[in-house]
């Protein structure tokens, strides 16, 4: 049969290839390292001669020397200020050291401007600004950030929208209101809600507080919801207790604003039993001696740079809370 075919009897080797020339390895590349120098007026080497460090150390003495003084001075000189006699203060050019130190002044200050009614007075206000402060914008915040309203944006977004308001364009809107409360038609003059209310009413603390709790991992929300909290119980034992450094940043903030607040007091609470600390000494400043005008600013500065020494390490922490999710 011509389509037949043949089988051989024993399997066929095949020889295998002969080897040829090995083949050249390409060079494994190895990463590229960038090593960006970053430039400076003076270079890493010439910081470690001796002529380097010491330009160095004497430019860097310098700034912060200049800047401390910059800041300090003022305080010092309102310190020094008091302890001068009327006529030390008025004689050109003026002098550095005081001849004298007088520390009766201060206590002159105390009695003539009754600074311890005003001082009492500020106490309240700002004890209850801080009060309805805590109150209003932590759980506005923590709705915002956590509950999570159908319109939670654009609630936030008009809150926001206040901040580029200048405080001068709502003040005459703000005393009409305050004067003659809507719905309810009351006069809140001469009281401290007049102060109160609208130090609540601050859109920058709803915002710094909705920014640190965004923070907050959501799974802490989760588990106590799966054991059965209810919103307030998540608020007050998971979110609160780790809101501390932004809570003191807050506190601080509202009790230093009504502090040092001089427009608004002096419209709301025209009634001199009623004046803050501010007001009080602007009231009686024409009376006094330039020497006790000086002291009692000194008396009323003391409380808020003790509030800042104390609790410095807090703002500082608080500030940067909440900047990076982790």
């Amino acid at each position: 049969m011509p389509n037949a075919t043949v089988r051989p009897s024993h399997p066929v080797t095949v020889p295998p290839p002969e080897p040829g020339p090995p083949k050249a390895r390409r060079p494994r590349r190895r990463p590229r390292t960038e090593t960006r120098e970053f430039r400076s007026l003076v270079s890493p080497h010439t910081l470690t001669t001796p002529h380097g460090r010491l330009i160095y150390w004497t430019v860097l003495t310098f700034v912060v020397v200049t800047f401390t003084l910059a800041f300090v001075f003022p305080l010092y000189w309102m310190v020094t200020g008091a302890l001068k006699s009327p006529e030390e203060l008025a004689q050109i050019p003026p002098s550095f050291f005081p001849s004298s130190l007088d520390v009766g002044v201060y206590a002159e200050a105390w009695d003539q401007l009754d600074l311890g009614l005003f001082l009492t007075n500020t106490v309240v206000y700002a004890g209850g600004a801080w009060l309805l402060t805590l109150a209003f914008d932590v759980s506005a915040a923590y709705a915002l950030s956590k509950l999570r309203p159908v319109l939670g944006k654009a609630v936030l977004g008009m809150m926001l929208s206040t901040l580029m308001i200048p405080p001068m364009v709502i003040l005459l809107p703000a005393y009409l209101t305050v004067k003659d409360l809507p719905i309810f038609g009351w006069d809140l003059l001469n009281t401290p809600w007049a102060i109160w209310l609208p130090a609540a009413a601050n859109g920058f603390f709803v915002f710094l507080l909705k920014r640190f709790f965004d923070s907050i991992p959501r799974e802490l929300i989760e588990a106590a919801q799966i054991d059965g909290a209810s919103p307030g119980r998540i608020l007050w034992s998971i979110v609160l207790p780790v809101s501390r450094p932004i809570l003191g940043v807050v506190s601080i903030l509202s009790v230093v604003n009504v502090w040092k607040d001089f427009v608004w007091p002096l419209l709301v609470l025209p009634d001199g039993e009623k004046m803050t600390v501010s007001v009080g000494i602007a009231s009686l400043s024409a009376q006094m001696p330039q020497n006790v005008l000086i002291a009692s600013l000194v008396i009323a500065s003391i409380p808020t740079m003790v509030v800042f020494f104390v609790f410095q390490r807090s703002i500082m922490a608080g500030l940067t809370a909440g900047s990076l999710k982790g």
